[in-house]
């Protein structure tokens, strides 16, 4: 994704208000997204319960290594936002494309356009300075997910996760499913060609993939950048919106896209001055069938 090399927002008028950015020791207002510029590169882990129409059975377990990719591209010229309670604003931000393919048998998984931006402090919403991501996937969802972003002495805190889906709006209410035990054999998961390399640890708590990625690695500094859909917490405002076959009707869903939440970590290895790793672990939620089904899907990148 390239702008015209003569593109650049301009406020008309201009906005005088001062503005506080979460701003990056060299005073760029990009912030803690400063050092995203450029293209990534690396491999992965998707995880992904699909609606299965076939009587009997209404689930389907896909799986896959990956090979990823992303290219950010800074927005030049600051982004006015105009505001009635609150005063004028301005964001600055990068576009980005990504691409996802499966690194078994190559096939695409996943293309996703989108924006990240920097936000100032604003008194309403009291919110202090965040981060947003706009993404559009061309399954049928589009995401605003916003959050905040911190600095890090030393290698990022990477959490368990898991796959195991629960009752809708009750995370305590879970259901497992013999499709996630790769040793019972089922025609509702990736056939075997296809997952392999895969192993029931990766599946079980897909970020240990992004623990494994770093072992023996010194990592001296991550910027961390952790955002949500959810239009409370940690930000007010952000969702998802479906096209009419995801979201069904009366009957219920087919595969909403009800909530995104994902933590970027920059690492700066020792001996190097910026960050040249990206890695990320991302959950989304796909509502049917009665049930929460955790969509996962982690990376590791290194900057090209």
């Amino acid at each position: 994704m390239e702008l015209k090399p003569d593109f650049a927002f301009r406020p008309l008028p201009a906005i005088q208000r001062p503005l506080v950015f979460q701003l990056s020791p060299t005073g760029n207002p990009l912030g803690p997204l400063s050092e995203l510029e450029g293209k990534w590169s690396g491999r992965g882990f998707n995880t992904i319960w699909r609606p299965n129409h076939t009587p009997g059975q209404d689930r389907f377990l896909e799986l896959n290594l990956t090979e990823d990719d992303i290219e950010f591209t800074e927005i030049k010229g600051p982004i006015p936002n105009r505001g009635l309670l609150q005063g004028d604003i301005q964001m600055f931000g990068f576009t980005y494309l990504q691409q996802i393919k499966d690194f078994n048998n190559k096939a695409g998984l996943h293309i996703e356009p989108g924006i990240w931006a920097s936000v100032p402090k604003t008194e309403n919403p009291a919110e202090p300075p965040t981060v947003v991501r706009m993404a559009s996937i061309p399954h049928g969802t589009t995401v605003v997910a916003e959050g905040r972003s911190l600095d890090v002495n030393g290698p990022p805190v990477i959490n368990p996760n898991n796959i195991t889906p629960f009752k809708i709006g009750n995370p305590a209410a879970t259901h497992n499913f013999p499709e996630s035990t790769l040793s019972i054999p089922t025609a509702f998961r990736s056939p075997p060609a296809d997952i392999e390399g895969i192993t029931q640890p990766m599946v079980d708590n897909p970020n240990s993939v992004l623990k494994t990625a770093i072992a023996g690695q010194t990592i001296t500094k991550t910027v961390v950048l952790a955002v949500s859909s959810t239009p409370v917490t940690p930000v007010v405002g952000g969702g998802t919106a479906n096209t009419a076959f995801l979201q069904g009707a009366a009957a219920g869903p087919n595969a909403q896209a009800a909530l995104v939440s994902a933590i970027f970590w920059l690492e700066t290895l020792k001996g190097e001055k910026e960050a040249s790793q990206l890695q990320y672990t991302q959950t989304v939620l796909l509502n049917f069938a009665g049930l929460s089904w955790p969509h996962v899907t982690v990376a590791t990148l290194r900057r090209i």
